[in-house]
């Protein structure tokens, strides 16, 4: 039995979501119905995290087992990348791992970037790949608030009801945000996130950026560890999951 680990782009608009689900399709399935048919085996994908419906990837990690050698990995690619391309999947890289990789336990951080346009023209060429803002936000504001994000924390405010982990504590080791012209990129790195904190921590800083809450509402309402206490979640569209690293 061989392991590896692949390297998953995709654009998420068209599907439920990473994870199988039976109210529409899914990335995992799409990935395991191919695979399974290409290696003539029974194939199951494991990914390094769910990723909401509608959530891109740059550089989602999984991984499968599978009783056959591949032995010319550019030719895997090119192969199975021609069955993958009309449902705007890639598989940008495949590797060999040893029996007890995981992608979702061996990880040790996972970057997550998210991306607003702030102009008053409509999106053409990034709809459905970005939030588009009208409105002029105040970059330093969010910047401010990201700052208190930092270190670990109980992360309940931004944390969806529907979360199924453990505990609400997590490390955010980095938080970023930058503007270039009218594109605000926030990133974010951290061995795991809770179910959607990263659209609410974006929807809450927008708030702080347009001027519906000062700098001590932000604060307040992260500290209050109360979800009610959340600014409306960012939309699905504008995150990506940037990449996994072991």
């Amino acid at each position: 039995m061989f392991t590896y680990q692949i390297q998953v782009e995709y654009l998420g608009t068209n599907f439920v979501g990473w994870q199988i689900q039976k109210n529409g399709v899914s990335v995992q399935e799409t990935l395991e119905k191919i695979f399974s048919s290409f290696l003539d085996d029974k194939i199951r994908i494991i990914g390094s995290g769910r990723t909401d419906a509608g959530v891109h990837a740059i550089g989602q990690s999984a991984h499968f087992k599978s009783e056959h050698k591949i032995l010319n990995k550019n030719n895997f690619l090119n192969s199975i990348n021609y069955f993958l391309r009309k449902y705007n999947i890639s598989i940008l890289n495949i590797k060999n791992r040893p029996s007890k990789f995981h992608a979702r336990h061996s990880a040790n951080e996972r970057i997550y970037k998210y991306v607003i346009i702030n102009r008053n023209s409509s999106l053409v060429l990034e709809k459905n790949k970005a939030w588009h803002i009208k409105k002029k936000l105040d970059l330093k504001s969010m910047k401010d608030g990201a700052q208190i994000l930092k270190g670990t924390h109980n992360f309940s405010t931004f944390r969806a009801s529907s979360c199924q982990a453990k505990s609400p504590i997590r490390t955010l080791r980095k938080v970023q945000v930058k503007k270039s012209k009218s594109k605000i990129i926030f990133t974010f790195h951290s061995k795991s996130f809770l179910q959607q904190q990263v659209r609410s921590m974006v929807g809450s800083l927008k708030y702080l950026g347009e001027g519906k809450w000062s700098f001590n509402d932000f604060k307040n309402a992260f500290k209050s560890k109360k979800r009610k206490m959340c600014a409306p979640p960012a939309p699905a569209h504008g995150l990506y999951l940037t990449k996994v690293i072991y």
